[in-house]
């Protein structure tokens, strides 16, 4: 069986490349020339890197021509919240444009491939307490652009099965993290801040934002084999919640890091880092996807949490042993 993963080189892609890599199959992986390579330079010599501008149309017919895959999973987006405040229309460009482009050349090739569409949690937006744990028949009221173009990736994923009998399964994952989230992401990020005081490279102040959002975060470990269950056994054209069922605040998150630490730190709030609009809650009810798939997830917070801080900890002792960034 042959995969290709769009935006291998990311978070979750490089997760789901050795996900993969363990079940037998043979990875592909789309990557930009700027693309860096540190979250799969252990596994580079497994997989097969294929250069590719999703934006592109004929450079994405090219390579599924080239490539001939069974399966195809589409992680890359423009995936920060934020970046979507201040750059809408590059989101919707990225987003959108990229995937019509690799639907319209399955098609055009008439291949029986079946393609997962990574979606997200923020298509719900806005959520009312009673609508929680949230079924993927609730309302989608998104809050931002990136939000808004995730709705158009889903509904162009039916809308493409309908029309045109593509083997298309849509997941809405809710809040992952673990090893290798970006920086800017928040239990990342807090993380990162933590493990920099430890080594004395910042003051013992970690910066915060809105500290009562509630968020179901699941460790990405667990996402990758959801969307694994979900192209495997999922019923093409459905759109499947992925998530944990339980809701954390922030402010709960923050505690369990600050556990891990032997610092006394000064939790201080930045206005800089409060969104124009907020979701405030989202809690995931994955029971379809449960039921269908047998999927469930394995990995508490805690450790969700400890793994996150632990790699921040060793990227920067590393940073500082070599004076360079380890992996570029």
């Amino acid at each position: 069986m042959r995969a290709l993963i769009t935006g291998i080189t990311g978070f979750t892609g490089s997760h789901l490349a050795e996900f993969l890599l363990k079940q037998g199959v043979e990875v592909y992986g789309t990557r930009r020339i700027r693309s860096p390579l540190e979250h799969i330079r252990g596994i580079l010599g497994d997989i097969h890197l294929v250069e590719c501008e999703l934006r592109d149309a004929f450079s994405v017919h090219e390579m599924l021509h080239t490539v001939q895959p069974d399966y195809i999973f589409h992680l890359a987006a423009q995936s920060f919240v934020p970046t979507s405040w201040n750059s809408p229309t590059d989101t919707l460009t990225n987003n959108v444009i990229s995937q019509v482009n690799l639907m319209e050349s399955i098609r055009r090739l008439d291949k029986n491939v079946r393609m997962q569409i990574a979606c997200s949690s923020e298509e719900y937006g806005l959520v009312l307490p009673e609508e929680s744990p949230i079924q993927e028949t609730n309302p989608l009221r998104p809050l931002s652009t990136y939000a808004v173009s995730k709705v158009a990736q889903d509904f162009l994923g039916y809308q493409y099965f309908r029309s045109y009998g593509l083997h298309i399964i849509r997941t809405r994952a809710f809040n992952h993290e673990g090893p290798r989230r970006g920086e800017v992401f928040v239990l990342s990020n807090f993380a990162k801040q933590i493990a920099e005081m430890e080594m004395q490279l910042r003051e013992p102040v970690l910066h915060v934002g809105n500290l009562q959002a509630k968020r179901d975060f699941t460790d990405v470990r667990d996402v990758v084999r959801a969307y694994w269950f979900a192209l495997e056994k999922g019923e093409p054209g459905e759109v499947y919640n992925i998530g944990t069922g339980l809701s954390w605040t922030i402010q709960e998150c923050v505690d369990k890091l600050l556990k891990l630490t032997d610092l006394n730190v000064e939790v201080k709030v930045d206005p800089t880092r409060l969104r124009p609009s907020d979701v405030e809650l989202l809690m995931a009810g994955f029971d379809k996807l449960s039921t269908r798939t047998g999927w469930r997830p394995t990995i508490p917070l805690e450790q969700t949490v400890q793994d996150t801080l632990d790699y921040w900890r060793h990227k920067l002792r590393a940073e500082r042993t070599t004076g360079e960034r380890p992996y570029d």
